[in-house]
């Protein structure tokens, strides 16, 4: 494992010692605060922003969605609106829709780009749409044929004058690619090449391309860009219609109130055949494989099939690199979660050929990335948010926080030693602190049982591990209520189930949902997200990791539209209790 994976890092080694990155002195400036943090606490919503449903998008949630979101929630006192990464994914195949496995960090998702009006659909596009609008599931073919074709429209006007406002437009667009370069240039290469080689018969991923077109200095590719100057052009324009939306949702964010607004994601690492590995070879290992090792929810381990960024690059650009991929990752929000943020320190990882099981830690430059980070927050005038769950390498937190990098709590984890759930009060200031996430059942899921029905019926545990499970769940339930009644929120009508009188209800009801979220909210944690799932009492969780097919991961839409929200007694509730608790200063 250790052979594969100096082979993978370029380093040439004839024996088993264990290879150990220096890290330099911690001399970082500290990541940005606002002032108003060091006494305000606030709180958000997060949400994925393709499962927002609205009567005038295209079947998933847009930009347009996104901003209107924040326009509903910031009068209620909700101060960040947190998505799902909304990173380049494959224009060119519908069927590569997670948004933790992206083709470039460095690019926006166009299928986020919100389009209004239908007078270029024929009527059976129109009733594609219609269909895709009422579908439980996003239909992901679809939209992303309709928006295509759209999109492709517009571009034609954009090119041809027709527009509205085309001069100024002109100037933005000028100014947009000037100012993302070569790296845009590229990008918008590698996006047009998986189109053409999609409309082949080949895969969107430069590995499933033939050899010639697998290098981006090839003849081959050269020859391309020079016979496909519009085809690129597209793509580019693409990306600036996107950036221009996302600020004005942002923008739209702080004029409704919002003190931070959009709280956007940075995913862990690229897909091994994308856009960022194929145009940066020399920053991506191509020959390793993110993961984690076995542990007692996974013993085999993990591999999550996505390819790091080089440890050595980092070492030799020294911040340029890491700071120019949170800066991009930044944008015009107001802050940004690290995924998994124990990267910036180390990252388990499996060489080619090998599995899960069979990886090892790699160290990162840590005193390089930390200073990185700092310099972009600082420049953006952004919050972050360290992903910090899992397995965390000693020190490492405090070291974060040092850097003024907030943690990440949630309440299904925070336990004490004795496995009693953590109280309101021992939870960190400088964190923020949620109840659930896109990975974890809902709140309503993991209390009705939900989740743990679902991997037994797509197969993933057998009964008898399952009657273990509930048993377990049953005693957390318990845990849970008992916590409630000790800090002085338990409902009185639950009082006999927390005595063992009665026994605890099968459905999650509104006043516990109720006492949990104040549960939260009073915490001193800096910020509090609420799941837009949990605001609506969804059962389905978002993903469910492990899984591809059996169970549909990153589809599933919010069964209220964005204008039905306030009508929901649920949603009002739960945010009305949270502003109590922590209202705007």
């Amino acid at each position: 494992a250790k052979r594969g994976l100096l082979a993978a890092l370029g380093v040439l080694a004839n024996t088993d010692n264990e290879i150990r990155l220096s890290l330099a002195a911690l001399e970082a400036p500290k990541c940005y605060q606002p002032s108003w943090l060091d006494q305000d606490r606030i709180w958000g919503i997060t949400c994925q922003l393709y499962a927002l449903h609205s009567e005038r998008n295209w079947g998933m949630g847009d930009f347009e969605d996104l901003a209107h979101l924040a326009e509903l929630t910031a009068p209620l006192g909700a101060d960040f609106i947190g998505i799902n990464p909304l990173h380049a994914l494959f224009f060119a195949d519908s069927q590569r829709f997670s948004p933790y496995s992206p083709s470039s960090r460095h690019f926006l998702n166009p299928l986020y780009i919100a389009i209004d009006g239908l007078d270029a659909l024929s009527n059976a596009d129109r009733a594609a749409l219609q269909a895709a609008r009422n579908a439980e599931l996003i239909d992901y073919e679809t939209v992303s044929r309709l928006k295509r074709n759209a999109l492709k429209a517009r571009f034609a006007d954009f090119q041809t004058g027709r527009a509205s406002g085309h001069a100024a437009e002109s100037v933005a667009f000028e100014a947009f690619r000037r100012d993302r370069g070569k790296r845009l240039e590229n990008f918008a290469l590698f996006e047009a090449l998986s189109e053409a080689m999609v409309a082949q018969g080949f895969s969107s991923g430069w590995k499933g391309w033939p050899t010639d077109y697998q290098d981006k200095d090839s003849t081959a590719v050269r020859d391309f860009r020079r016979q496909n100057d519009k085809r690129i052009l597209f793509h580019i324009w693409l990306q600036w219609l996107a950036y221009e939306q996302l600020v004005m949702a942002q923008a739209r964010a702080i004029a409704a109130g919002m003190k931070i607004g959009l709280y956007l994601d940075l995913a862990v690492g690229v897909a091994p055949d994308g856009a960022d590995s194929w145009n940066e070879p020399d920053t991506v290992l191509r020959d390793a494989r993110i993961g984690s090792p076995p542990d007692a929810f996974n013993a085999n381990g993990q591999d999550w099939q996505l390819a790091p960024i080089s440890p050595h690059a980092l070492k030799a650009k020294g911040s340029r690199l890491f700071g120019n991929l949170i800066a991009d990752t930044i944008g015009p929000g107001g802050a940004i979660r690290i995924d998994h943020a124990m990267a910036l320190k180390r990252l388990y990882l499996i060489a080619e050929g090998l599995e899960s099981g069979d990886g090892a830690y790699i160290h990162y430059p840590f005193g390089d990335m930390l200073p990185a980070l700092g310099e972009a927050s600082q420049k953006a005038k952004a919050v972050i948010i360290g992903e910090d769950l899992g397995t965390v390498p000693p020190d490492f937190r405090e070291t974060m926080r040092a850097g003024g990098v907030l943690g990440y709590r949630v309440l299904f984890f925070e336990r004490e030693d004795d496995g009693n759930f953590r109280l309101p009060q021992s939870y960190e200031r400088d964190a923020l602190a949620c109840i659930s996430t896109h990975d974890l059942p809902t709140l309503c899921g993991w209390w009705e049982g939900h989740d743990l029905s679902d991997r037994v019926r797509i197969g993933l545990d057998d009964a008898e591990s399952a009657e273990r499970y509930r048993k377990k769940r049953d005693a957390d339930r318990l845990l849970m209520i008992s916590a409630l009644a000790r800090s002085g929120l338990l409902p009185p009508s639950l009082e006999p189930a927390a005595r063992g009188e009665q026994p605890l209800p099968a459905e999650l009801r509104e006043e516990l949902a109720l006492a949990l979220t104040r549960f939260l909210a009073t915490t001193p944690c800096r910020l509090v997200a609420l799941q837009l799932e949990d605001l609506v009492g969804m059962k389905d969780r978002a993903n469910l990791p492990g899984t591809v097919a059996e169970h549909p991961n990153w589809r599933r839409k919010l069964p209220l539209a964005l204008d039905q929200l306030a009508q929901s007694s649920l949603f009002v509730a739960l945010t009305r209790a949270v502003a109590e608790e922590r209202p705007r200063s």
